[in-house]
Order: structure tokens, then sequence, then C-alpha cells
């Protein structure tokens, strides 16, 4: 996996896991407006506003650079509107960015070896 498709994937599971508790504060904030007068709503609305598309955006990016089938891309997304979904979006991800720095390695060592092997 090339480093900018590896970096694609650092991005989204970097945001997955803020995206998932901001939604989770969002929904809590939600039920205490409606039961005592503590409203955090419009705060917490705006903060899971702007993580949610950082989220969108940079799914969007690592499906490019990624070429994921639709549907790896479409559950990646629809994990990113269920309340503790961003949860399990990081740690599949983490496996795959995992993955994708290993193979990474692993092409920077052979192209090592072919190159002290022809001199």
């Amino acid at each position: 996996m090339p480093p900018k498709s590896v970096s694609a994937l650092r991005r989204l599971r970097l945001t997955s896991m803020p995206e998932a508790v901001s939604f989770i504060l969002l929904l809590v904030c939600s039920v205490l407006k409606r039961t005592s007068d503590f409203n955090a709503v419009p705060v917490m609305g705006a903060i899971h506003g702007i993580l949610f598309v950082l989220y969108v955006l940079f799914w969007a990016d690592a499906w490019n650079r990624i070429k994921w089938p639709f549907p790896r891309a479409a559950l990646y997304f629809v994990l990113s509107v269920l309340p503790t979904g961003g949860f399990f979006a990081d740690k599949m991800l983490r496996k795959e960015e995992e993955a994708g720095v290993i193979a990474a390695r692993a092409r920077k060592e052979q192209g090592g070896r072919k190159g002290v092997a022809a001199s």
C-alpha cells in the first residue's frame, strides 16, 4: 500500500473515534435537554457536525486512494452514522493501516535487497 494510502487510512481512523464519542455525547445532551434545564445541544451539535464532515471527507479520500470495493466503503460510511459505529470502524481501520505499514516495509526491504544483490 502506498504511503499516501496509509496516511489516508490513518486520518480516517483518527477521526472515527472522536466522531463516535461526539455522537454519543450529543445523544446524552439531547436527553438532558429534555429532562433538565441543561442544554449543550447547540455546542455539541456543532462539534459533532464538524467531526462528521471531516470523517466523510477522509472516508472519500481513503476510498479514492485505496480503491475499496463498494461494500467495504459503504460499511465504513454506515458505521459513521451509527452511535457506536466509529469504535468498530477504528478497530477495522487499525488492522488495515497496520497491514499497509507492514506491506510498505516489506516492499522497502525487498527494494534494498535487490539493490545490494545487484552491486
